[in-house]
């Protein structure tokens, strides 16, 4: 019952940029917060960035410094995350999340409900 699927990782050079996509296929999500996570191996899973569907507000972690944008596509169903100047430390396994409205700080990865299958991304030197 895969609701959110990620695509789009693979390798690039450290400067380059890549652009992730979470698609919702058969169910909108629009009355949910989407978050992208990513973890690295010996690392814990840790917040990249999220969006509430309907409204569009944005938030991203202190490490994005400007480097990436999330976005939505209402009429797909789609999220994006578009990535600029990658750096190696980028390098992780990179999951798309849904929650229902909630109190919950939203870069707590244990508040989401939905979890995609994540998709590598890996930055070379």
């Amino acid at each position: 019952q895969a609701q959110l699927i990620e695509s789009g990782g693979g390798l690039v050079q450290a400067g380059g940029s890549l652009t992730l996509s979470c698609a919702a296929p058969g169910r909108t999500f629009s009355n949910y917060r989407m978050g992208w996570f990513r973890q690295a191996p010996g690392k814990e899973r840790e917040f990249v960035a999220t969006i509430l569907w309907s409204a569009g507000n944005t938030g991203y972690a202190n490490f994005v410094e400007g480097r990436f944008t999330i976005s939505r596509d209402n009429a797909k169903n789609t999220v994006y995350l578009q990535m600029n100047s990658l750096k190696p430390e980028d390098t992780a396994v990179y999951y798309c999340a849904a929650r229902t409205p909630k109190t919950a700080r939203y870069y707590d990865s244990q508040s989401y409900d939905y979890w995609g299958q994540g998709t590598q991304v890996t930055v070379s030197s």
